[in-house]
């Protein structure tokens, strides 16, 4: 995948890039396997809103992507490459030699006719789902599971991998995009390959409107708001937040404050955190 720059005939043209779509091989989505996908601009089912800076957007058609890999044995034939609008990642159709079609996440190098397969007879090879059991020790892989069956869960954004450190016992560790050192148990199953569309990160949004049509609000420093909406709002001209640190809008601390549980099941997983620090 490239990235396209456009002429600046406008000001927001200037700075804005966005990808070639050189990866792209399939323009028209399967029909079997899209679903719609409801708009709720950020509210529960109270109306209220729980989730800021969400709503409108264009319309989209959720893609339902094949997570688990679960039909072992069966080879598969990639049919082509789509762009999915719900990730940053790009998918491929694929259809199993009983007929069965299923989209999954596309890995750097997956093209058009290439065979994948799923299951612990597979080959080592970019595309395939295999148990971390028989995955060689230093290989990349992604769209890992946390719970055997339960379907991938990490490493799936675009351009990202993981890196099978280790095997002991019934654990593998795997070194995270995020530099976290995590185990996971041997039975569960990652997939070959770097995910594809790896200059994702480098695109230039360029203007507030292309934003908009993603689904994203305008956020508001609370810094420039009134004092009964916003703790760090009020004063004459710019003025401090006027607290001993930052604070939500509903007074809690932010930026940098630590919310994961201390007793949490999964800590005991995690050999070293990203930041370097080791668990006791």
């Amino acid at each position: 995948m490239g990235i396209k720059t456009y002429n600046p005939y406008t000001p927001s043209r200037r700075n804005m890039t966005g990808s070639d779509f050189a990866e792209i091989t399939k323009t028209t989505p399967e029909k079997s396997l899209c679903t719609s996908l409801k708009k709720n601009a950020g509210r529960n089912n109270q109306g209220k809103i729980t989730v800021r800076h969400h709503g409108g957007g264009n319309r989209r058609k959720y893609r339902i992507v094949d997570f688990k890999r679960n039909k072992d044995g069966i080879p598969a034939t990639v049919i082509g490459i789509e762009y999915d609008p719900n990730r940053t990642a790009n998918i491929a159709l694929i259809c199993y030699e009983d007929g069965q079609k299923a989209y999954i996440l596309a890995p750097e190098g997956l093209t058009d006719g290439m065979k994948v397969m799923n299951g612990p007879q597979a080959e080592v090879r970019v595309g395939n789902c295999l148990p971390l059991s028989e995955i060689p020790v230093g290989a990349l892989v992604h769209n890992v599971e946390l719970y055997p069956g339960k379907g991938g869960q990490m490493v799936r954004s675009a351009g990202n991998s993981a890196q099978l450190m280790a095997k002991e016992g019934k654990y593998a560790t795997l070194r995270l995009p995020s530099g976290e050192m995590r185990m996971v148990p041997l039975v569960c199953r990652a997939t070959i390959g770097v995910v594809g569309n790896i200059d994702h990160s480098l695109i230039k949004i360029g203007k507030a409107g292309r934003k908009r049509h993603m689904g994203i609000r305008p956020t508001v420093r609370g810094s420039v708001m009134n004092p009964n909406d916003h703790p760090h709002g009020g004063g004459e001209g710019k003025t401090g937040i006027g607290r001993p640190g930052p604070s939500t809008p509903w007074g809690k601390p932010a930026l940098g404050l630590k919310t994961r549980k201390s007793k949490k099941a999964s800590n005991k997983l995690i050999v070293r955190r990203r930041n370097g620090k080791a668990i006791k």
